[in-house]
C-alpha cells in the first residue's frame, strides 16, 4: 500500500505541473497574439500611409517632405522587420510549451495507468486470499463430515 501511497503523491505532484505547463502555455498563446495583433497594425499602418502618400503622388512636394516621408517608411519597414522576429520568437516560445504541456500529459497517464493497475492487482489478491481461504474452510469442513471430526475456526 505504501508504494500506491507513493504513486498517489507522484501523481499529485504531476497534477500541479501539468496546471502549470498549461498556464504557462496560456501565457505564451497571449504573448504570441499579442505579437502578431502589434505586427498586424504596423502592417496596417504602413499601408495607411502608402495609400495616403500615394494618393498625392501626382502633387508637387518639396524634397524635404519627400526625404522625410523616405525616412519615415524606411524606420517603419524596420519596426515591421523586427516585430516579425518577435512573432517568430514567440511562436518557437509556444511550440516549447506545447510541447512540455504534452509531456506533463503524457506523465500523469502513465502514473495513472501504474496505479490502476497496481490497484488491479491488488484487488486480485485480496480475492485470491478470500478465495483461498474459503477453500480452506470448506476443505476443513468437508474432511469433517467425511471423517467425523469437529474444528474450530480460528
Amino acid at each position: 500500500m505504501s508504494s500506491l501511497n507513493a504513486l498517489m503523491i507522484a501523481i499529485d505532484m504531476a497534477v500541479r505541473k501539468r496546471d502549470e505547463a498549461r498556464n504557462a502555455l496560456r501565457e505564451r498563446q497571449r504573448a504570441h497574439d499579442a505579437a502578431k495583433s502589434q505586427m498586424e497594425q504596423l502592417q496596417s499602418y504602413a499601408l495607411e500611409m502608402q495609400e495616403r502618400w500615394g494618393a498625392s503622388e501626382g502633387a508637387t512636394m518639396k524634397p524635404e517632405v519627400m526625404l522625410h516621408h523616405r525616412q519615415f517608411m524606411d524606420r517603419l519597414q524596420h519596426a515591421m522587420d523586427l516585430q516579425v522576429k518577435v512573432v517568430a520568437d514567440q511562436a518557437i516560445r509556444l511550440e516549447a510549451a506545447q510541447k512540455a504541456l504534452m509531456a506533463t500529459e503524457l506523465r500523469l497517464t502513465s502514473l495513472n495507468k501504474v496505479v490502476e493497475t497496481r490497484r488491479r492487482d491488488i484487488a486480485l489478491a485480496q480475492m485470491r486470499r478470500e478465495q483461498k481461504q474459503t477453500d480452506e474452510r470448506a476443505a476443513l469442513q468437508f474432511i469433517g463430515r467425511t471423517f467425523g471430526l469437529q474444528f474450530q475456526e480460528a
